[in-house]
């Protein structure tokens, strides 16, 4: 990771904080509205999303407005350094993982594979215009969905964030796992669509 990475990723985050809250309730409405009308979403199946943290766009609008043949499911850590999943509805319990973010009450062993998901909603800090993702440096997302990068199939990966957060260009890393699209509250891009519509 280079300097101007780490550099890049304190501005972008600092940018994302300084939102009011006002204007981050309205962009995360108008988020649900992208990802609703989002040609990638399946007719049925499970959906991943985040707890958001640290100013990450909210997807609780979202989740609301999953027609019931789609189950939202959050992000569990588990110990081979991967993200598994769960199921989980408002008011279901949560516990805090090591870095103090809330996950489904779970044991990870019974969490569900990357593999199971049809799309996931992933947090980003920065994105450009050909799908590359700039995320909080830990490489867990890219570990989860390295097998992607041999595929263009299930799960979809989608970044998610504000629109102040695309820039111009990210540097490619070899680990890096590109993103099918990208939803902010004000567009949508597709950089590499499937055929649209596909059920999970």
């Amino acid at each position: 990771m280079t300097q101007d990475r780490d550099a890049l990723r304190r501005q972008l985050r600092q940018r994302r904080r300084d939102i009011a809250a006002p204007e981050r309730i309205a962009a995360a409405e108008r988020l649900a509205g992208q990802l609703a009308a989002l040609p990638l979403l399946p007719e049925r199946g499970h959906v991943a999303g985040y707890w958001a943290m640290q100013g990450e766009i909210g997807l609780h609008a979202w989740q609301v407005r999953l027609p019931p043949s789609l189950t939202y499911c959050l992000p569990v850590l588990h110990a081979d350094e991967v993200l598994r999943f769960a199921p989980w509805k408002a008011g279901e319990a949560l516990v805090l993982n090591r870095y103090g973010i809330p996950e489904p009450d779970v044991d990870p062993e019974h969490a569900l594979p990357a593999s199971a998901m049809a799309l996931v909603a992933m947090p980003l800090v920065g994105f450009d215009d050909r799908g590359h993702r700039l995320g909080m440096g830990g490489g867990w997302y890219d570990r989860t969905f390295a097998f992607r990068r041999a595929q263009a199939a299930p799960p979809w990966l989608v970044g998610v964030g504000f629109a102040l957060q695309q820039v111009a260009t990210l540097e490619n890393q070899p680990w890096d796992v590109p993103l099918d699209a990208a939803c902010t509250e004000q567009a949508t891009l597709l950089f590499s669509p499937p055929a649209a519509g596909n059920p999970a």
